[in-house]
């Protein structure tokens, strides 16, 4: 039924042609960079500070005008960050849209890596194509395992899970053998949802689109499903015993290609 609805949307949206126009009007918003500080507890403090960059829910297709990423790639070129992270849904309707991002992709990398996670469109779409692009344009998977930054950082871990409901989450994998310094990698804010225990010290989320469509003050007119994305729809969350989440409200449109007071997001986060 899925599918079915999509091939619908699909046509009625000219396969791109009313995105490129609300583009041009505006209606997909102006990509922001967004800024956080963690501070780590003293035993766990870094050399030097990390400057993390964070971009989440892409939705290539005929609902986000490819322009959107060119716009973001200048904002991650101009931050400049040390190590960036991919937070899944990368297409809508279409495994192999995900070649609209293939120079967003490789122009994104930065010094110290790329890595990214999968998101529920991916699954629903194909996987196995979206991960074959994110490599070939130099972006590490993360799919329920960790890997250590380069020195001087080789403390810190960056820790991506499988997609809370569509994939198949292991959060003793994702954290086993990890660093020190945790930094939580996860489509959706129901990866707290699937913690089981472990700890982190930031964690990063999107999937909520902080609702796509929400009022002058940001409260959004849609919640997602999800315990989780329910109650954390936007913005810095503490939670008990770990770090904070941090939820963006990512960059491509899903469902119309719309955005009203959720404009497209680059998170940039300083880890001291």
């Amino acid at each position: 039924m899925r599918n079915a609805f999509e091939r619908v949307l699909n046509a009625a949206l000219l396969k791109g042609f009313v995105a490129g126009l609300s583009y041009r009007l505006g209606g997909l918003g102006k990509v922001r960079v967004t800024r956080q500080e963690v501070e780590l507890d003293p035993g766990r403090r870094l050399a030097q500070p990390l400057r993390i960059g964070f971009a989440s829910d892409f939705h290539a297709g005929p609902t986000t005008h490819p322009a959107i990423f060119g716009d973001l790639l200048a904002a991650i070129r101009a931050e400049a960050p040390d190590v960036m992270l991919l937070g899944g849904d990368y297409v809508c309707f279409d495994a192999e849209n995900v070649a609209v991002l293939a120079d967003f992709i490789a122009g994104a990398r930065a010094p110290l890596g790329t890595y990214a996670v999968i998101g529920n469109h991916d699954i629903w779409n194909g996987r196995g194509i979206i991960e074959d692009a994110l490599r070939a344009g130099g972006a590490e998977v993360l799919v329920n395992r960790n890997v250590a930054l380069p020195a001087p950082f080789g403390d810190v871990s960056v820790c991506g899970i499988d997609d809370p409901w569509t994939g198949a989450p292991s959060a003793g994998a994702t954290f086993a053998g990890a660093g020190a310094v945790r930094i939580y990698l996860t489509h959706s804010p129901d990866g707290l949802y699937r913690l089981e225990r472990q700890r982190f010290d930031v964690a990063f989320a999107g999937h909520t689109h902080g609702g796509q469509i929400a009022l002058p003050d940001g409260a959004p007119l849609f919640h997602p499903s999800g315990p989780c994305s329910r109650d954390f729809c936007y913005g810095r969350y503490d939670v008990s015993g770990n770090g904070p989440l941090i939820v963006s409200r990512g960059v491509g449109c899903s469902g119309i290609p719309l955005r009203l007071n959720a404009d497209p997001e680059l998170l940039i986060c300083t880890l001291r």
